[in-house]
């Protein structure tokens, strides 16, 4: 047909020429003195306002059936990478033979791992509170001497606070030494507790506090007899309920012990026949709370670890101060050989001695003179040597170890090592 062009055509013209946009109509175009138009892309289908696809995931690594048989033992002990244990825990649950395998490697695997206890570590107050005074120390610390019974009751505490009544009454046999003889005493992990409560009460009485037995018929009852007066004092047997008059009372002795402060460590404490300057009965305290703890765990079934080498070494040192001591009395007893006179010395001089050699953490020497109390330990005078490990030296005098089956390396005179070690034993009791 004859007539004027659409002008639609020529938008389409003019849409080709890159030089103007399609719906311009009569618009002019570039001239003198006029900037041509910038070009406009056609709308392409990705900006009809939908967002645009996500790029495709990248391909995983197939696995053929040799290479994830081979990976059944890194993937045992968790080794493998994502893609590698991803791979095989698919290929599992369609193949038994490789399934039956991983289960026996994920079971060998849990036999070489060391089962964690779900229970807090009972150091873990004694580590944080070491912590704590480190940066900011106590404006009344705990006396050195008392620190060791301050961490024993800690631990103890805390090997008690999941206790149920099965374990509050699980049976424990208490063991000493008394004369030559072994002695045993059958009882409950609650009855233990209230033993250490009962014998406790001989510090808390001498520093003023309460004493957890009321009224106690004898005027200087020993150990023993006041674990006996409570017993039968006792309605029933103990349970559970012993255990926060024993929980208060360790708190209050070592606060007070701390307000008293260090001047307060020579006070006589009575043990019936015999007394301890405060100092040391808090450490025989502490020694006591650790073996009797031992036996709790035992009889529950539960590792106990032993003190610190720190506290360690001080009970140690009690013990080998008090040997001397402990063999004068099994010598008057007759349990012991005589001294030998020709080699009486005066109180203060070196005598004939006994070296005691303590191995492990905890340990070191120490000179034992073998014929008076008074005496001083003489290297020079020497006459036989004695090895032992520090936790089986503690437990020889804590009588649970026989004198005659202690681990000890042993030179010189055979009368002298046999005394001595007897001597050790016969500072247990009950």
């Amino acid at each position: 047909m004859n007539g004027p062009e659409p002008s639609g055509a020529y938008d389409d013209h003019e849409d080709d020429s890159g030089l103007g946009g399609p719906d311009h109509g009569d618009e002019p175009g570039p001239g003198p003195g006029r900037s041509p138009r910038i070009p406009m892309p056609r709308a392409s289908v990705e900006d009809n306002g939908l967002p645009l696809p996500a790029p495709p995931p990248p391909e995983r690594p197939v696995f053929d059936h040799p290479v994830l048989k081979s990976l059944l033992g890194a993937w045992a002990l968790a080794a493998c990478s994502v893609e590698e244990a991803t791979a095989v825990e698919e290929h599992l649950g369609s193949c038994g033979a490789c399934a039956d395998e991983a289960r026996r490697l994920r079971e060998a695997v849990g036999l070489l791992q060391r089962p964690e206890s779900l229970d807090l570590d009972p150091g873990l107050r004694t580590r944080v509170l070491e912590a704590c005074l480190d940066r900011r120390p106590p404006r009344i610390p705990v006396p050195e001497w008392a620190a060791a019974y301050d961490a024993e009751t800690a631990r103890l505490d805390a090997l008690l606070q999941d206790f149920g009544d099965a374990e509050w009454h699980a049976p424990v046999r208490l063991r000493w030494f008394h004369g030559d003889e072994a002695t045993t005493r059958r009882t409950t992990v609650a009855g233990v507790i209230a033993h250490l409560l009962s014998v406790d009460g001989l510090v808390a009485v001498a520093l003023g506090l309460d004493d957890p037995l009321g009224e106690v018929p004898s005027a200087r009852p020993t150990p023993a007899e006041r674990t006996e007066a409570y017993w039968r004092a006792s309605h029933f047997p103990p349970t559970r309920a012993v255990r926060a008059p024993w929980r208060e009372q360790s708190h209050n002795l070592v606060r007070t012990v701390s307000f008293t402060g260090g001047g307060a460590g020579r006070m006589p404490i009575p043990y019936g026949d015999f007394d301890l300057p405060l100092h040391d009965a808090m450490l025989d305290r502490a020694f006591e709370c650790w073996v009797h703890a031992e036996d709790i765990a035992d009889a529950v079934d539960y590792p106990y670890d032993p003190p610190s080498p720190r506290h360690l070494h001080r009970m140690i040192d009690l013990a080998a101060r008090m040997l001397p001591t402990a063999l004068a009395h099994r010598r008057q007893a007759g349990l012991a050989a005589p001294a030998h006179h020709r080699h009486l010395v005066a109180a203060g001089e070196p005598g004939r001695s006994l070296r005691l050699e303590i191995e492990g953490s905890g340990g070191g020497e120490w000179l034992i003179p073998l014929d008076s109390p008074a005496a001083k330990g003489s290297a020079e005078h020497e006459v036989a040597h004695v090895a032992l490990d520090g936790v089986e030296f503690c437990r020889l005098a804590a009588g649970h170890v026989p004198p005659q089956e202690a681990a000890a390396g042993q030179v010189g005179d055979r009368e002298a090592i046999r005394d001595v070690l007897f001597a050790a034993a016969s500072l247990s009791r009950m």
